[in-house]
């Protein structure tokens, strides 16, 4: 993938700052044909899409439509119903000491946004924001990631072909393109991937003091209790775990689990994973690769850092690695202080009343021992706990993450009625349906006062100050 020059970045950059002056994306009419253009392009090129997410990932063409394109097309269609209520001005109460002014809350586009979006999900990360900028009256350029050659060119070729480029571009590249991009002034930058990566993108904006949407990840822990219902945990984890190879930022990163229950959540675990790909997963076609050889490498090295008890296998041509869980792990390993981002499972058991660090030391009940290993890390994107709801409900108060699921994992991203976001090192803001509308809007407080009325109270010099003290 070649680079985009940075003459041309900044050639589209001024394209389209100079059609978002015209006023054209104001339109709410211009707004929901675009929205619909977009709905039949993503089913215009849905086989190209789905073929290049196969060639770049493995995925399948079920996984990439659940996961990818349904996805897109649901937030298009939720947009297309509710952008002209979400766009409308509301009116809004006027306390007495504003007489006779009336209020009203007013929705603007932020401006010139810039989407960057990473290789895990190179569809709905990149383009799920788009409806978001489009909706809100926005323009948008687009820089797909690099890593999945295939589907980012599949993407460029679609948007060219629906978008002009004063609205709507695709640029290309690798982070010298991304230097190039993070030096224009832009309005809104919506970025996803890692913390680090974010903190360069906060960086930059600081220069403008332009806003920020980070999606980040981080390392989202799975809590099993002792009276989770093992077999469906297990389950459920290991469809979470081995979605896209577990190439997903609210992928289960590490588990904390009862001792009462460890045996045989690893048993039904290992028949889980049989009942989903296979008696041998390196053959399902539904079980995705590494996405390159640095991440095979880097995501194969954490199974040194434990003992194998399910798992292990690796092949670095294919680069398949086996869904791996491994216990007797450091809490301060690479394998529990970097997030995994693939199918390796760091297992921690929990013993009530002893430390996993100190077993010379009383630590307290199974709850506290979790919190206090949660607690003591960076805030996750994800939290998930298994066992009585009532005892979640109490952890996930007693903890922090972006979101997440009790006795389910990855589901909360699904519900496009619910926002989704991080939290601390996990990211700022949030989008989804209407949330993706307000993250490119600037919300404006506008005060329309009448001039047949003009009460002299505010006037210097503040005559009947005693009763405006009374009415304030």
């Amino acid at each position: 993938m070649e680079n985009t020059p940075t003459n041309r970045i900044q050639e589209i950059h001024s394209k389209q700052r100079e059609f978002f002056s015209t006023g054209a994306t104001l339109d709410i009419k211009f707004r929901k044909q675009m929205l619909k253009n977009f709905l039949a392009a993503v089913e215009k090129w849905e086989d190209r899409i789905t073929e290049a997410l196969w060639t770049d990932l493995h995925k399948s063409y079920e996984e990439a439509y659940l996961t990818e394109i349904s996805i897109v097309k649901s937030e298009i269609r939720s947009h297309i119903k509710n952008v002209c209520k979400w766009a409308r001005r509301r009116k809004a109460c006027s306390p007495l000491k504003l007489f006779p002014s009336r209020s009203y809350i007013v929705k603007e586009p932020l401006g010139c946004s810039l989407i960057v979006s990473p290789w895990n999900y190179p569809v709905q990360l990149l383009l799920n924001p788009l409806v978001g900028a489009i909706s809100a009256g926005c323009t948008a350029v687009l820089k797909p990631s690099p890593y999945v050659p295939n589907v980012s060119k599949v993407i460029e070729d679609m948007i060219k072909e629906t978008f002009d480029e004063k609205y709507v571009a695709v640029v290309q590249g690798n982070r010298v393109v991304n230097t190039a991009l993070l030096e224009q002034r832009w309005d809104l930058i919506f970025f996803t991937g890692s913390p680090d990566l974010g903190k360069k993108v906060m960086s930059a904006a600081a220069k403008y003091l332009t806003p920020v949407i980070l999606e980040l990840g981080g390392k989202s822990p799975c809590i099993i209790d002792k009276d989770a219902d093992i077999k469906r945990t297990a389950k459920r984890l290991a469809w979470g775990k081995t979605l896209n190879s577990g190439q997903t930022c609210i992928a289960p990163d590490y588990i904390l689990i009862h001792e009462a229950v460890k045996d045989a959540f690893v048993k039904e675990f290992a028949k889980a994973i049989k009942e989903l790909h296979g008696e041998d997963i390196k053959a399902d076609k539904h079980y995705v690769r590494m996405v390159n050889d640095k991440a095979f490498e880097r995501v194969s090295s954490y199974i040194k850092d434990g003992d194998i008890i399910y798992g292990g296998r690796t092949d670095a041509q294919e680069r398949f690695i086996e869904p791996t869980i491994i216990e007797n792990v450091a809490l301060d390993s690479p394998v529990m202080t970097e997030e995994i981002f693939g199918p390796i499972f760091p297992m921690i058991t929990i013993r009530p009343d002893v430390s996993p660090c100190h077993p010379e030391q009383s630590e307290g009940s199974f709850e506290q021992q979790v919190i206090d290993i949660v607690t003591s890390r960076e805030k996750p994107l994800a939290f998930y706990y298994f066992g009585k709801e009532s005892k979640g409900w109490e952890m996930i108060r007693r903890t922090s993450s972006g979101g997440g699921c009790i006795n389910d994992v990855i589901m909360h991203i699904a519900n496009e009625n619910v926002p989704f976001g991080g939290v601390g090192n996990s990211g700022m803001g949030r989008y989804h349906d209407k949330e993706s509308f307000e993250a490119f809007s600037h919300t404006r407080s506008i005060i329309a006062t009448g001039n047949l009325i003009d009460l002299p109270f505010r006037y210097m010099p503040y005559n009947m100050f005693g009763l405006v003290k009374k009415i304030l």
